[in-house]
């Protein structure tokens, strides 16, 4: 959306809207989708399927799966025969439990903790701002970064055994993303019980605070995806592609620099270090306040 005109009438910046497929052409099962080894993809008629890929891990999220989702999101959007985008996990335990803790470790200095950090609220940014509808639909544990994922896509559909969660104050660091969303999706203080106290929500409690849309049972999670996404798709794709961009209208893309900067703080704390290497080695931390 734009910045209203002088009279008060708002610009409407244009649509891009998908490209037609050339008659005749028919197409792969990715076409036109990069590989990616965080990532699985598929293409079920008119909806886009990507799986995070890690199972051995819960599908925890190394640095590499951001910049790997975004490249996604950017093929799918200029994809001729997508108009809708759905998001889960590998396996029937998680969706996602977020960053992949004992990798934090590895990031060497304050500009590589903030560089990585931009590169997580830019995907989730993405996200929000893929011209395509992104249903998320959680087969399990969504933690961390993995909660984040589900606050940013536009529709949340959970398993009946998922469960939702922002743990991040238990290694000494804040959800910098999910901290800026979690208030207008679940209200102020409820995020502050799952980010001050780790509160983790059912699928069901999800459901009645608004974070999740519908719950089923774990056998009819991506069908019901599937459906709801070839749903959309038979929609006028423009009318779809405005209608999420005025939806999201009053989301304030300016406080994602806070987010970064305030974890980026936090990251080089004393408490940070002493609840990274305690999760590393599976023993309780001893926080310090400093």
């Amino acid at each position: 959306m734009g910045q209203p005109r002088d009279q008060g009438r708002a610009v409407m910046e244009p649509v891009t809207g998908p490209r037609r497929p050339e008659a005749g052409g028919g197409l792969p099962a990715t076409a036109g989708l990069p590989a990616c080894d965080h990532l699985e993809t598929e293409l079920h008629g008119s909806v886009a399927l990507f799986r995070i890929s890690r199972p051995g891990k819960l599908n925890a999220l190394t640095a590499a799966f951001w910049p790997q989702l975004r490249t996604l999101l950017d093929a799918a959007a200029a994809h001729p025969g997508i108009r809708a985008v759905v998001l889960t996990g590998s396996g029937d335990k998680s969706f996602s439990t977020g960053g992949d803790i004992e990798s934090f470790a590895e990031l060497d200095g304050a500009a590589e903790r903030r560089d990585f950090l931009d590169g997580c609220l830019r995907t989730f940014t993405a996200i929000e701002e893929c011209r395509l509808p992104v249903i998320a639909a959680v087969n399990g544990w969504a933690l961390g970064g993995g909660c984040e994922l589900a606050l940013a896509c536009d529709i949340v559909l959970a398993a009946e055994h998922a469960a939702f969660g922002l743990p991040e104050a238990s290694v000494g660091l804040v959800p910098g993303f999910g901290i800026l969303r979690a208030p207008a999706v679940v209200g102020r203080q409820a995020a502050k019980l799952m980010v001050l106290a780790g509160e983790r929500l059912s699928a069901q409690r999800a459901y009645e605070l608004g974070l999740v849309q519908q719950v089923l049972p774990a056998g009819e999670l991506l069908p019901a995806a599937l459906k709801l996404g070839e749903r959309i798709a038979e929609r006028a794709p423009l009318a779809v592609e405005v209608g999420k961009r005025m939806v999201n209208r009053g989301v304030d893309r300016g406080e994602t620099g806070y987010g970064v900067e305030a974890v980026a703080m936090l990251y080089a704390t004393q408490d940070a270090a002493e609840g990274i290497t305690a999760f590393a080695e599976r023993r309780q931390p001893r926080f310090e306040g400093r």
